[in-house]
């Protein structure tokens, strides 16, 4: 009998649970589930035979590494931060990890660790990165054994709501980690362009976008974090220009920027007693000026927007002009922000998320010139089997079978770029309805 870990039953752990408790029974699997909450680890395992819950505080590394310990695998499901301490104590007791989060600098110098503990700290395989890395590898080493030459690779992901829930001015809600997408482009995206390395500093990122289009519907891409570091793992040092970028919704980037000039999405201080402001004063607070009872004008003068305008009604929607108080009693504005957003953004009862992708290729072959768009739609099955849980935690969950069924035998610091991962991941990607065109 193979035992499992799962730290953490958020948003992106209900698909992950669900294939791994269906296929429990014929691998003799059993799942431990943890998480702070006990409630939500219940919820999650929902009484099955083969899974229990257990209540977990990941910062009391005694607890985390007897429960490691008594695991063949770990999956963690943690913020970032935390999975060092994690892959650590993996590395002692000689566990293989899971994680669906970028690889950190922190992480990257373990990997002789790990290859000397005999296990594989596998990162990034859940949708972007993940689902992005092997769909774009599998075209790549297509078209490069078929003797072209890339020339451009720009690729894109988001996380949407799908077209017939879309009923706000936003078009927008949370499907996965509401401050991920707070905190969103904080750091300067970094890419190539035609042979030229370009950088985009944060004051810019939600202004200099590009129009994609997938499956006849149109939106808008932002650069995403940094694209460098992909250009050597996915074997495109010839490349011209190499971008990975985020989608969102036609108008929400210039709308989110606005948040950004006001300063709402400051995570760098908390403000002291700030449930004894109002949003309405909240707001004031960050706008030029002093009279509050002219807001709504100090806020149009200070954006460069009319009071008629789409881009106002999007903030005013949200209730930042409104006399409520806030309901926190210190929080930095980014956490005032997510506070109020997860009020107005939450995914109800019946609504379905969705997810799109596309890669864009230009190659050469045999001396022409040829592109390639390869695009992938996904919805949700309801609004706990959402379209991100499925392809976050369905990549996680069968590279998960592949390991204690001997099928990957890379081990150190991965991911999901060789042909040992794609190939048998995609191929069964298929059949839960996860396939590009």
């Amino acid at each position: 009998m193979r035992h499992i870990l799962i730290l953490g039953a958020g948003l992106s752990s209900s698909y992950l649970i669900k294939y791994l408790l269906e296929h429990a029974s014929h691998h003799n699997w059993t799942l431990t589930v943890a998480d702070s909450n006990i409630s939500l680890a219940q919820e999650k395992t929902n009484t099955h035979q083969s899974a229990s819950a257990i209540a977990l505080d990941v910062n009391d590394s005694y607890e985390l590494a007897q429960h490691i310990s008594e695991h063949d695998l770990v999956i963690s499901l943690l913020p970032p931060s935390m999975h060092i301490q994690v892959a650590k104590t993996c590395i002692q007791y000689k566990k293989h990890l899971i994680t669906a989060s970028y690889v950190s600098e922190d992480m990257r110098h373990l990997h002789t660790d790990a290859i000397k503990a005999g296990i594989v700290l596998l990162n990034e395989i859940g949708l972007d990165p993940g689902i992005d890395h092997m769909s774009a590898m599998e075209i790549i080493h297509q078209i490069q054994e078929s003797g072209g030459n890339i020339v451009s690779f720009k690729s894109y992901t988001g996380g949407l709501i799908a077209p017939e829930y879309d009923d706000n001015p936003w078009h927008y809600k949370f499907t996965w980690n509401p401050r991920n997408v707070v905190l969103a482009g904080q750091a300067t995206a970094s890419y190539i362009e035609n042979n030229e390395l370009k950088f985009i500093p944060t004051s810019r990122i939600f202004k200099q976008t590009e129009k994609i289009t997938v499956d006849g519907h149109t939106y808008e891409g932002y650069a995403n974090r940094d694209s460098l570091e992909y250009i050597k793992p996915y074997g495109l040092t010839a490349a011209k220009t190499v971008l990975r970028g985020t989608l969102r919704v036609n108008g929400f980037c210039e709308s989110w920027n606005h948040l950004i000039l006001l300063g709402l999405t400051d995570n760098s201080f908390a403000i002291k007693d700030s449930d004894s402001l109002t949003y309405r004063s909240w707001l004031s607070a960050f706008t030029p000026g002093t009279d509050i009872r002219q807001l709504e004008k100090r806020v149009c003068d200070f954006l460069k927007i009319s009071i008629e305008s789409e881009a106002f009604q999007k903030l005013k929607w949200l209730g930042l002009f409104e006399n409520v108080s806030i309901n926190m009693r210190e929080g930095t504005p980014a956490q005032i922000l997510q506070m109020l957003l997860q009020q107005k953004w939450k995914l109800q009862k019946g609504e379905l998320d969705m997810i799109v992708m596309q890669h864009q290729f230009v190659y050469e072959l045999n001396g022409k010139m040829a592109t390639m768009e390869s695009s992938l739609v996904v919805k949700g099955e309801d609004e706990k089997l959402t379209a991100m849980s499925k392809t976050v935690g369905l990549p996680m969950a069968i590279a998960t079978k592949l390991l204690l069924t001997g099928k990957i035998n890379t081990r150190g610091v991965q991911i999901p770029t060789t042909a040992e991962f794609y190939q048998p991941i995609l191929k069964e990607l298929k059949d839960y309805g996860i396939l590009f065109h």
